[in-house]
């Protein structure tokens, strides 16, 4: 990966509403912002401005707000709807063309029409902000010499950066690396940055952006939770600790913000974590088995990557069901001031486990001390 001041794009409040039914409050952008800006993201892409006068007049809050991250608006490359992000204040713009033949014939457009209005998109742009971004919509599916020649031409017409776009999330790691590969490849210069906007249509946009990076982009956009149309886009939280603890990079990120976030992302949009997601999910800091019990309780590292309490979750907990061991039960005892002997530990755990198959279900700490309680008398 090239070193580059800016890794994370964080488009919540843009791509991620265009999640169907999801609406946020200016109160609920103006918290998510700061909580993105607490953690240290560089760049906000806080919405399209073309969209309504309130689009407007809510964006214009959030770059008044004194954040420190870049604010950035989504533009369709019209005169129009770059006048309408220049009212907003925000020093970046990301105009968006789609480059793949099926997007442009669905749009009844063609080849042509994007390089006969490129430069004077680019050039109206330029004379309204400080920074202009590129987008390569579709991408993935665009004919690579397509590709080539729109990223040249944005090159040479000044363009800051390219964002790379997996729109119906069809990539892999493997087909991203090489796809990343030829496009760092072709720049004559190291002036344009390289984004990589990932798509989880298959399941693969944390993965993917992460190769990504490793073939060379500059940085990728993300949003929390992965929230966004279809079945979202790479989530923060996932990218972020993918970098940390599997590419063993250095980041800077207040990690110990994320549960919060996560938690308020998914109350303000209506989409509910689930229980399995990494990071954040209820189960990802939630052991059973007795076998993994037994190890965590003489260290934690043996069955877990991150501690809890690292992304500001609780500590880890032991539930107890019918892959429960001795040592949870008696750690669960000790911990309620209760020493019970080895035998003692067995035999109820023997009833725990029954209980449990009946149930069909994990029980609980009352359920566990009732099962004690009536054994003693």
């Amino acid at each position: 990966m090239k070193p580059n001041p800016i890794k994370i794009i964080d488009t919540t409040l843009r791509d991620g509403e265009q999640a169907p039914g999801v609406v946020f409050s200016l109160n609920e952008k103006l918290t998510i912002a700061k909580m993105l800006d607490d953690i240290g993201i560089e760049e906000l892409e806080v919405g399209s401005p073309f969209i309504s006068d309130r689009n407007i007049k809510v964006i214009q809050k959030i770059v008044n707000s004194g954040f420190k991250f870049r604010s950035s608006c989504w533009s369709r490359a019209k005169t129009e709807d770059i006048d309408a992000a220049a009212k907003t204040g925000a020093e970046a713009i990301n105009i968006s063309y789609s480059i793949s033949d099926i997007q442009l014939s669905a749009m009844g457009k063609d080849r042509n029409w994007v390089f006969s209005t490129m430069p004077q998109i680019i050039l109206y742009a330029q004379k309204r902000f400080k920074y202009v971004s590129l987008g390569a919509q579709d991408a993935s599916r665009a004919d690579f010499n397509l590709l080539t020649k729109y990223i040249k031409t944005a090159e040479e017409l000044g363009v800051h950066r390219i964002r790379v776009a997996d729109t119906v999330g069809i990539l892999n790691p493997f087909s991203t690396y090489e796809l990343i590969s030829k496009v760092v490849s072709i720049l004559s210069s190291d002036d344009m940055a390289i984004e990589f906007h990932g798509h989880n249509d298959l399941g693969m946009a944390t993965a993917n952006s992460i190769s990504a990076l490793h073939a060379g982009a500059d940085c990728v956009s993300v949003t929390v939770n992965g929230l966004g149309e279809r079945s979202g886009n790479a989530p923060l939280e996932e990218v972020i600790m993918a970098l940390k603890m599997s590419m063993g990079c250095d980041c800077h990120y207040n990690i110990s913000l994320f549960n919060e976030l996560c938690r308020f992302v998914e109350s303000a949009s209506g989409r509910k974590i689930h229980e399995s997601k990494p990071i954040v999910g209820e189960m990802t800091h939630k052991h059973e088995s007795g076998i993994h019990t037994s190890s965590l309780l003489r260290d934690r590292n043996s069955y877990e990557a991150f501690n809890a309490k690292d992304v500001g979750k609780t500590d880890s907990t032991f539930v107890f069901g019918t892959h429960s061991g001795s040592a949870a039960l008696i750690n669960f005892f000790k911990d309620k001031g209760l020493i019970i002997t080895n035998t003692e530990a067995l035999e109820l755990l023997n009833q725990v486990k029954s209980y449990s198959e009946k149930q069909k279900r994990s029980i609980t700490s009352n359920e566990i001390e009732d099962i004690y309680n009536r054994k003693k008398t």
